[in-house]
């Protein structure tokens, strides 16, 4: 090995999440792949730049396999409602006035990201809320899991929704106690406003990708999933237009079916699903329930302190028939979001009545979430290859809603990592960014502490005995999640592999689990390029 090319890596503390080979300290990469890694002591001799790691903790590349990337590059840009910034409803209708004054007249007033628990008032805000922010301009709000929207009388009236307007199938328009809506519409209601909301506009939503890119290779994340939009747009032209801007995250793209089973012309040319692209189509998303913190996911168990509040079923077996006739057609993966464990044992029972039709060894369904799986959909899981890809910043951030929720006991049995493994299904990790209730949505840092120690931010008891140890928990974010996600060659530091991997600020190994999320990236490599350094 002697290629011009060739950098030899010593000195360090690498993690490679190659059970065959676990730890070394140094490593060989030519043509952006790991061509050897080991103990410094068995290096070949090998000519090439040497690269010295002073002991610095190395780890593969985070595969964040769930994530709405254009959505949160374009979120980025509008009135973020948390913490420090908006703290009540208060200080989001001041927001919405100071947007509206600053943006001009007729222009939509948008914002993501609220909670109500994280509100002083406990409450989610509703349309006279936000006319006392602006009353001559729609306004709109999307609630930090993405499933509901909050909007004002003008865009009531735009999208011609009163208190006659029946809620469509597997949505509700919320109305108060003389049936007036209040701005409020869960689920598939949300969809009502497709159409009306302008698009960003291209030369902006590819400027938006590419600041986000970087923001990624701050965090060490060299690989994504784009989990699909809230309309029938394709994201893949935008990647390949950033691509060529310098965006270097590899990305497996799902299109949400909502928006594209009534279209007889759609169809995912066999080129674009070659996984050995930059940017591929993975396969279709299905959405079939809602979320724990908007009490819309579909439960077995009602809702704490109500008798009959279950959640709302978003999807019909004709939407679930014709997703899996097309994935059997094209063999494509099929990705199933399901929170509630009635949701999770419809798909996994679903499923589970199909051989893989995947040709690539990939898991022909993926099942997004898991929250509260029952034990027979974890051993139908397990005994048909489905996996699961979960959110551990979701408990971690969002506890003040699923304790007011679920409740004490149930938040301690939501995302049962240890179990799921124990029980054999393949497991990986993601952050579901931006629809999480968390400043900086796709840092995995915080998502590892919850795994470790099973404490949320605010403290409150996750379930100790789901705790996984480090080394696990970094293998799910790196090797499982890229297994299942297709990217056959990522998330391992093995001879073959893309020389995707991060340089950490502390060893992620040995610090104190509360500590965790105090890590950061100090350099970001992608094959085997220098594509993030942090300043000293």
């Amino acid at each position: 090995m002697n290629n011009s090319d060739t950098s030899i890596y010593i000195n360090g503390r690498i993690f490679t999440a190659d059970d065959q080979n676990p730890y070394a300290d140094s490593m060989i990469v030519s043509g952006g792949r790991i061509r050897w890694v080991g103990k410094q002591e068995d290096l070949p001799e090998t000519k090439g730049t040497v690269v010295d790691l002073n002991g610095r903790r190395v780890i593969p590349g985070f595969v964040d396999a769930h994530m709405h990337p254009v959505m949160l590059a374009d979120f980025s840009k509008q009135i973020t409602i948390m913490p420090p910034a908006v703290n009540s409803i208060e200080d989001l209708v001041q927001a919405i006035r100071e947007r509206r004054e600053a943006q001009g007249p007729d222009r939509w007033v948008e914002g993501w990201g609220y909670d109500e628990q994280s509100l002083l008032e406990k409450r989610s805000p509703n349309r006279h809320d936000l006319d006392r922010g602006c009353c001559n301009a729609p306004v709109c709000l999307m609630r930090t899991c993405a499933h509901i929207r909050c909007v004002n009388s003008r865009a009531l009236e735009m999208a011609g929704i009163d208190r006659n307007t029946p809620d469509p199938p597997g949505g509700e328009i919320e109305r108060d106690e003389t049936g007036e809506p209040t701005g409020v519409l869960k689920e598939n209601a949300r969809n009502l406003m497709s159409g009306l909301i302008p698009a960003v506009p291209e030369e902006q939503k590819v400027q938006n990708l590419l600041d986000l890119g970087n923001l990624l290779t701050s965090q060490g994340i060299t690989a994504i999933c784009d989990m699909g939009n809230l309309d029938s747009s394709d994201n893949i032209p935008i990647y390949e237009k950033v691509a060529e801007k310098g965006f270097r995250q590899r990305v497996g793209v799902y299109y949400m079916w909502d928006f594209f089973a009534d279209d007889k012309t759609f169809d995912i040319p066999e080129e674009r699903m070659d996984k050995n692209r930059q940017i591929f189509a993975a396969g279709l998303k299905l959405i079939g329930d809602g979320s724990i913190s908007g009490r819309t996911a579909w439960m077995d168990e009602p809702y704490y302190g109500s008798d009959d509040e279950y959640g709302i079923s978003t999807c019909s077996d004709e939407l679930i028939e014709s997703a899996i006739a097309f994935c059997k057609d094209h063999h494509c993966q099929l990705s199933m979001h399901a929170m509630g464990s009635r949701t999770i044992a419809r798909m996994v029972d679903r499923a589970a009545g199909e051989k893989n039709w995947m040709e690539d060894g990939t898991p022909y369904v993926r099942i997004e979430h898991v929250t509260e799986p029952k034990e027979e959909s974890l051993d139908r899981a397990a005994a048909s290859g489905i996996a699961f890809i979960t959110q551990p910043i979701f408990p971690y951030a969002e506890s003040a809603s699923y304790l007011k929720n679920l409740g004490s006991e149930r938040l301690k049995k939501c995302y049962p990592f240890r179990h799921m493994l124990e029980k054999g299904v393949k497991t990986g990790f993601s952050t579901d960014a931006p629809a999480t209730f968390w400043a900086v949505p796709s840092d995995p840092f915080p998502g590892l502490k919850l795994a470790v120690t099973r404490k949320s931010y605010l403290d409150a008891d996750c379930g100790a005995d789901q705790a996984i140890d480090i080394e696990t928990a970094l293998k799910l974010y790196t090797r499982e999640s890229a297994q299942i996600a297709g990217f056959h060659d990522m998330g391992m530091l093995a001879p073959g592999y893309r020389a995707d991997f991060a340089v950490l600020s502390e060893d992620i190994l040995e610090t104190d689990p509360e500590d965790i999320d105090r890590i950061c990236v100090l350099r970001t490599y992608i094959d085997g390029e220098l594509v993030y350094q942090k300043e000293e």
